[in-house]
């Protein structure tokens, strides 16, 4: 038997059986994960905690959460921060390179044709066998025309890995979606924190004046002869432990809006004259949506995005499981030869060729399966970070809760506590008016109000804090913004026969 006869012997039974299996795509499909998830939220506000705001967990989260904090300057800054943050510009040209990189992976579904020309002049040796063709004279040799092939995707490799890319894409899309849910966050809590410093630096001035009211009142009574020195030098040592509590709090104003103007892209001090008069602390609103922990996994995207990593991952065990299949293509080729370029358009300088070819790395299966075994670990371990990630907003989540209805018990508190202090200060003065009581008594009065209106003001601040974490843990916000746009559509892709393939079973 010749060697012709055995390449035909063997090679036809191969692709024989190669093409019966065509129309079949390798490796397993991805299917969603469905972790469990609780009914509800442990922290609800009802177990004796609660403040005036009720969390209401049937209602849906409000998309565009910020908007019930009522405060129309941080929706404004919201917007612009949006629109001018350098981290959201840089996640947005991150989608734009995995819709690009896509486009290289679907490429390799469509023929490939290469244009070609040439021109070489050369002689041939005297002394060779092919001496008799060339004579020992200088040959021209003018070419040109074009090579194509074509893959045939008979196992789904190309299929597959363009699934992946659609699952990179997808993915760089959830990133950007938790960028803008931490944006959003960071504005309305540097915002709440500068309205909180504001507000306590307030306090403190108008401390600062009750104390130097007192001193007044002190040093009235003793030139009148009706104290001695030591109430004067108290309430002078009181004033001045009030006023170092300006510059700190000073300090911490200019922060916020130095961090709010680079949050919103632009200079630290852009926002400097905006933001330079005191305005309140948003307020909660009455009732706080959260929704059901099961729509916490629709919701976050952190959660999104390591689902569509696990996609990716599991798409890509295919593109390895294919490599243990031959591959077919169609390859050809059209084009003029000719030694004088003159003739090289002449039909008789035509040249083709056209015909099937085969590649299978028959001897290569150690690292072809080493390679599937590799992609089946990372699967795995995708599915381990999406786990973990699910756990990770049940806690974010279940913490902000608890924060969020302590801080709202503790305020009430507080809140009592300002009434007393106030009350108490009040009648300490009066009776140290009229000679019934002693300076230190009024002093520690003062103090004890001032800290407990200094620590009400914190708390306002906390509560409305706490309530921007919470919105974060739920991952609300992103679906306000506009996605990226979508490039221009390209050519529709050449029909495929799609079937699912697992291994080497139709």
């Amino acid at each position: 038997m010749n060697r012709a006869l055995i390449r035909y012997s063997v090679g036809v039974p191969m692709i024989v059986a190669a093409v019966g299996l065509a129309g079949c795509k390798t490796g397993p499909d991805f299917v969603p994960p469905n972790p469990p998830t609780p009914g509800s939220f442990s922290h609800t506000g009802d177990e004796g905690f609660g403040g005036p705001s009720a969390i209401a967990a049937a209602k849906s989260v409000d998309a565009a959460w910020w908007r019930l904090l009522g405060d129309p300057a941080l929706d404004g800054l919201i917007n612009r921060a949006v629109a001018g943050n350098l981290d959201v510009k840089l996640a947005a040209s991150r989608v734009r390179e995995a819709r690009a990189q896509r486009g290289v992976v679907a490429a390799a579904a469509y023929p490939q044709v290469d244009l070609d020309a040439n021109a070489s002049r050369s002689r041939q040796s005297k002394n060779t066998a092919q001496s008799s063709f060339a004579g020992g004279r200088d040959v021209n040799l003018f070419q040109a025309g074009f090579d194509a092939n074509w893959e045939l995707d008979f196992f789904g490799r190309i299929a597959r890995d363009v699934e992946a890319a659609d699952a990179d894409i997808q993915s760089v899309e959830e990133d950007r979606r938790d960028v803008l849910v931490t944006l959003v966050s960071e504005v309305a809590r540097n915002y709440i924190e500068l309205r909180g410093f504001q507000q306590r630096l307030e306090i403190a001035r108008r401390n600062i004046q009750t104390q130097q009211d007192t001193l007044d009142i002190a040093s009235s009574r003793l030139k009148a002869g009706l104290t001695s020195d030591l109430d004067v030098a108290q309430a002078e040592s009181s004033l001045a432990i009030v006023k170092s509590e300006v510059p700190p709090l000073d300090r911490s104003v200019q922060a916020a809006i130095h961090r709010l103007g680079v949050l919103l892209g632009g200079q630290p001090t852009v926002l400097a004259q905006e933001l330079a008069s005191a305005a309140a602390i948003p307020g909660v609103p009455p009732e706080v949506p959260i929704g059901l922990p099961s729509e916490l996994l629709r919701r976050r995207p952190d959660i999104r995005k390591a689902e569509r990593d696990l996609a990716g991952s599991t798409a890509r065990i295919g593109v390895a499981t294919a490599e243990l299949y031959p591959r077919f293509s169609l390859t050809g080729s059209f084009g003029f030869a000719a030694d004088k370029v003159p003739t090289l358009p002449d039909a008789s300088s035509r040249f083709w060729s056209f015909g099937p070819a085969m590649k299978w790395p028959v001897l290569d299966w150690q690292r072809i399966r080493s390679n599937i075994n590799v992609q089946e670990a990372r699967t795995e371990q995708s599915l381990i970070r999406y786990e973990q990630a699910v756990l990770r907003a049940f806690e974010d989540t279940e913490n902000a809760l608890t924060a969020y209805t302590r801080e709202q018990a503790r305020r009430k508190m507080l809140a009592d506590s300002v009434s007393s202090n106030q009350r108490a200060f009040d009648i300490a003065n009066e009776l140290y008016r009229s000679g019934i009581a002693d300076f230190q008594r009024v002093l520690d009065s003062q103090r004890s109000l001032f800290t407990s209106q200094d620590s009400l003001s914190d708390s306002d601040r906390a509560v409305a804090s706490n309530l921007v974490a919470l919105y974060k843990a739920l991952g609300g916000g992103w679906e306000t913004f506009a996605p990226i746009a979508e490039p221009p559509a390209p050519a529709p892709a050449r029909p495929k026969i799609s079937s699912h393939f697992d291994g080497a079973s139709n």
